[in-house]
């Protein structure tokens, strides 16, 4: 996967979250389109709801959030408290505060400015850790 690309319904405000609020720096900043790399090899993309329907099809409006949640796993459960601290100044709401879940991590979530639920999450499960191990934040336990 390289691009995850989110249709928002207004621009400027998605623009003045992950731009302005989080620091995240846009490889291109178009009128119409926001692309902030994420790593090397991923993009998130912000499309202004017009063009996406254009391109893609209808989008479903309704009550309910969208069933999709994105990610940002962090070596520290202090790291996931600070991260969504960082986000709410930014503008997030915060929708689930940070607390110890069943499946042994530490997470919580904040909704963007079009209500895409973000969880920001330690993982102490191996694949967690492969994963910070991988990203260069965190040192290989082995």
């Amino acid at each position: 996967m390289n691009f995850i690309t989110l249709s928002v319904e207004d621009l400027a405000a998605s623009r003045r979250f992950y731009v302005d609020g989080l620091g995240w720096q846009p490889v291109m900043d178009n009128e119409g389109i926001v692309m902030v790399p994420l790593s090397p090899t991923l993009v998130l993309s912000l499309w202004a709801a017009d063009g996406f329907e254009e391109e893609v099809g209808p989008i479903r409006r309704g009550d309910g959030i969208v069933g999709i949640t994105l990610a940002h796993n962090l070596p520290t459960p202090q790291d996931v408290d600070r991260v969504l601290a960082e986000a709410v100044a930014a503008g997030a709401v915060l929708t689930g505060p940070a607390q110890q879940r069943v499946w042994g991590g530490y997470s919580g979530y904040f909704a963007d400015p079009d209500g895409y639920r973000w969880e920001v999450a330690y993982n102490p499960d191996p694949v967690g850790v492969e994963l910070m191990v991988n990203s260069g934040l965190l040192d290989d336990p082995h």
